[in-house]
C-alpha cells in the first residue's frame, strides 16, 4: 500500500494511506455559483483547519447524469474551472472535479489537483487512460476512480491499472454504494478492505451512499439520516479519508438536495469520526509492531 499526496507549490497538501490521517474531500455538489463555492470553500478552509484534517475542495461543473432533463447541471466547462481556480488561489486548497468526455480532460486537468472519474464511467477505458497520461509526471496531480455502483469490491482492481498503465500511480478509489433492487444502494463494509487490496488508498462517499437513486422519480432522493452511523462504520473498518457533499442551505440546492450534509452541522459530524479514525489507525500500528 503506497501513499498519495495531492497538492504541490503554495497548496497545502492532502496525504491519503491506510496509516495516515484521515483526510477530507468535501464541497457542494455541483457548482452552483461563484458567491455560493467561495462562501463554502472559506468555511470549509476555516472549519478543517481548527479541526486538523486535511482537505480537498471539490465541486462539479457538470452534473451530466441527471435523472431528467429538467435537472440543473451546474456553471459548465469554462465557468466552473475559473470558479474553481479562484478557490485554489484565494485558499490554497486543492480542487477536485469530475470529467465525463476525454475531450474535457486537457482544459480540466490545467486547473484540477484531482481529475474524478464518475461512479457510471469507472469502466470507461479511453477517459480512464486519458485522465492517467493528464497527470503522469505531474507532482501533486492525481485520479479518484468513484467505484461503479454496478461493480464489485475486486472490479476496481483493473480500473486502476489501466491508469498505471500510463505511468502514474497517484490513484485513489472510491467507495460509493452498490445497487441493491431499484431506486436504492447498500454499502457492503467488506468491500472497504477489499479494494485496499489493491494497493491504492480508499475513500468513503458518505453523502452518495445515502442515496436511493431516481427514488422521486423524475430525480433522486436519499435519507440523511444514515450519513453518521455509515460515515463511523467506514472509519471503523479503516479508510484514507471521507467524501461528502455539503451546501449552505442543502433544501436550496440544485441537486442532491436531500442528502448533502448542512455546512452548519458539519464539525460536529467530523470531530467523532476524526477521534474514531485516530484510535482505529493506533490500534493497527500497535497490532503491526507487535507482529514485528
Amino acid at each position: 500500500m503506497h501513499n498519495v499526496r495531492v497538492g504541490s507549490g503554495a497548496l497545502k497538501s492532502v496525504v491519503f494511506g491506510a496509516a495516515q490521517p484521515l483526510a477530507l474531500i468535501a464541497g457542494t455538489c455541483a457548482l452552483e455559483s461563484r458567491e455560493i463555492t467561495l462562501r463554502t470553500a472559506e468555511t470549509l478552509a476555516t472549519l478543517c483547519q481548527r479541526l486538523q484534517i486535511c482537505l480537498i475542495y471539490k465541486g462539479s461543473f457538470d452534473k451530466a447524469n441527471r435523472t431528467s432533463m429538467k435537472g440543473a447541471r451546474g456553471l459548465g466547462l469554462d465557468e466552473g474551472l475559473k470558479v474553481l481556480a479562484e478557490v485554489r488561489d484565494s485558499f490554497g486548497l486543492p480542487v477536485l472535479t469530475d470529467v465525463h468526455e476525454t475531450t474535457q480532460v486537457p482544459a480540466v486537468a490545467e486547473v484540477v489537483d484531482v481529475l474524478q472519474i464518475p461512479a457510471f464511467l469507472a469502466r470507461q477505458t479511453d477517459l480512464l487512460l486519458a485522465c492517467g497520461s493528464a497527470v503522469a509526471g505531474q507532482a501533486g496531480k492525481a485520479v479518484n476512480i468513484k467505484k461503479g455502483q454496478f461493480m464489485a469490491p475486486a472490479d476496481m482492481g483493473p480500473a486502476a491499472r489501466k491508469i498505471a498503465s500510463t505511468g502514474t500511480e497517484a490513484i485513489f478509489l472510491t467507495e460509493r454504494g452498490t445497487t441493491f433492487g431499484y431506486g436504492d444502494l447498500v454499502v457492503d463494509m467488506r468491500g472497504l478492505p477489499l479494494m485496499t487490496q489493491t494497493g491504492f488508498p480508499v475513500v468513503f462517499d458518505i453523502t452518495h451512499s445515502i442515496m436511493s437513486p431516481s427514488g422521486k422519480g423524475e430525480s433522486s432522493t436519499g435519507d440523511r439520516r444514515f450519513a453518521a452511523p455509515l460515515a463511523r462504520a467506514a472509519v471503523a473498518v479503516g479508510v484514507a479519508g471521507l467524501f461528502a457533499e455539503t451546501h449552505p442551505d442543502p433544501a436550496m440546492a440544485i441537486s442532491d438536495k436531500d442528502t448533502q450534509l448542512p455546512l452548519a452541522e458539519l464539525e460536529d459530524f467530523l470531530r467523532p469520526l476524526i477521534a474514531l479514525d485516530r484510535l482505529v489507525k493506533e490500534q493497527a500500528m500497535q497490532t503491526v509492531s507487535h507482529a514485528a
